[in-house]
């Protein structure tokens, strides 16, 4: 069973990996970031822009400029988010160090120092795609909605100086925020519900709980530092700034549009390195039939293989990403993937002795399993509604509220273990959030089929050398 169980998980976030929103759309054409409306279809009004700014239109405005920059980069966003959890030891000059060291766009390195602000994107993706795809298609006009909420808040008597942001009238259609003190920011926690004076709902955003009334609160103060904008990290916090009249995101004095391969700028591209001591293999690539953008790399020597990769749709907002690696003592993986509001991490080994793996899922569904060397397998769980499954010798066990009811072959010991807190194979609870059905991911096999498009060398739907830009 747990064999199963570990093969359908990482079946499932392979076939994410290798392609795949279920809507089938035309390719865009490659974005250069101007004043006007550049995509295809219809323009978003300026009442939907200034529901997709809301959350957002208060902060000082570099912080504003590093969402905007960030949001054309969601599947980075993604990234550095679950890099940042994992790395919670990490502060100061060492984390600015270890950030700097990845290979994000600077305005996703500047969020890491806003923990909460990088969380709360990669915890809202369908939002951040929107609003990185709104900015880089109707840069002039995302900035005009941000100005209209200021206008709003401040003619509600929500938004004025304090002790943590100034507030200036810069011109009759320009509100300027910036930080009271500029080497402490402070992140505004707000309702965008109520704060404006009028009702505005994002759609694909989660309201934090906070009061229901028009009152800017802060959380602590975040010390950026004159350092933040040189040394080592040009990408800090002093170097972004917004242009109000006609340049959008400021980066170190020039305008900045995010990222210039938005929905099609490549098909793809790969390549690999040979040595005497191993081999190295990279390939990125968009696929313009199903809007999936994706990357991964293997290297190997004579003692293993470490593989990554990573992928994400911003049309359904479903991401994943994964890791495995191998050596003469056995194999080893974790994954991360996330559609709907909810994420599932797992991870797997294996060695001489057997198998073992778990899974998380952030709707409250886990399991765990194992299976020895001889063959013998066990498997325990709880899904999202709170329902226990346990799996051992062939026989299953189930909880749903009644107490434990055995499902097949005859009862044994297993049944009288419910109080030792058997939890049971992962359910509907972590799958929902990994299904290949649903309207979201599709099979593997439909998965090859629509990376054909970013051709054949490309291994499997990551994209083919041989096309390269448009």
């Amino acid at each position: 069973m747990f064999r199963t169980f570990t093969k359908q998980l990482l079946a499932t976030v392979l076939s994410l990996l290798l392609v795949v929103g279920a809507v089938p759309s035309e390719a865009r054409a490659q974005q250069t970031g101007s004043t006007g409306y550049s995509g295809q279809g219809a323009p978003l009004s300026a009442g939907e822009l200034q529901q997709l700014v809301a959350p957002i239109a208060l902060y000082p405005d570099a912080l504003v400029a590093q969402v905007l920059g960030a949001s054309t980069f969601p599947d980075q966003v993604a990234y550095a988010d679950d890099w940042l959890h994992q790395n919670q030891n990490l502060t100061g000059n060492a984390l600015m160090q270890a950030v700097d060291a990845q290979s994000w766009d600077p305005s996703v390195k500047a969020l890491t120092q806003f923990a909460s602000v990088l969380d709360n994107l990669a915890k809202n993706l369908s939002w951040t795609s929107a609003l990185g795809e709104a900015y880089h298609t109707q840069t002039a006009d995302v900035m005009a909605a941000i100005q209209v909420l200021r206008a709003k808040a401040q003619a509600a008597g929500n938004l004025k100086s304090s002790s943590q942001i100034v507030v200036v009238q810069q011109a009759p259609q320009t509100i300027v925020i910036q930080s009271a003190n500029p080497q402490v920011v402070y992140v505004p926690v707000y309702n965008p519900t109520v704060v404006y004076g009028a009702p505005y709902v994002t759609p694909g955003y989660s309201t934090t709980a906070v009061v229901a009334t028009g009152v800017i609160a802060f959380g602590a103060g975040i010390a950026v530092g004159a350092m933040m904008s040189g040394g080592c990290c040009g990408w800090g916090y002093s170097s972004w700034n917004c242009g109000w009249h006609g340049t959008a995101v400021v980066y170190h004095g020039g305008a900045y549009y995010g990222n210039n391969a938005w929905h099609g700028g490549y098909y793809g591209s790969s390549g690999s390195a040979y040595g005497p001591n191993g081999s190295a293999h990279y390939s990125n690539g968009y696929n313009p039939s199903t809007g999936t953008y994706a990357r991964g790399g293997t290297v190997s020597n004579g003692y293993g293989s470490q593989s990554a990769a990573q992928a994400y749709n911003p049309r359904t907002g479903a991401y994943g990403a994964t890791e495995q690696g191998s050596n003469a003592n056995g194999s080893w993986g974790s994954s991360t993937a996330s559609k709907n509001g909810t994420t599932v991490n797992s991870q797997h080994q294996t060695n001489a002795n057997g198998t073992t793996g778990q899974m998380h899922s952030s709707n409250g569904a886990s399991a765990y399993g194992a299976t020895g060397k001889n063959g013998n397998s066990a498997a325990v769980g709880e899904s999202a509604n709170g329902d226990k499954y346990a799996a051992a010798n062939g026989k299953t066990y189930s909880n749903t509220g009644s107490g434990w009811d055995q499902k097949s072959g005859s009862p044994s010991s297993y049944n009288k273990s419910s109080s030792s807190g058997w939890g049971g194979q992962e359910k509907s609870g972590g799958s929902s959030a990994m299904s290949s059905g649903g309207g979201g991911w599709q099979s593997r096999s439909a998965s090859a089929r629509g990376s054909e498009s970013m051709g054949r060398s490309g291994g499997g739907g990551w994209g083919g050398g041989g096309r390269g830009r448009r």
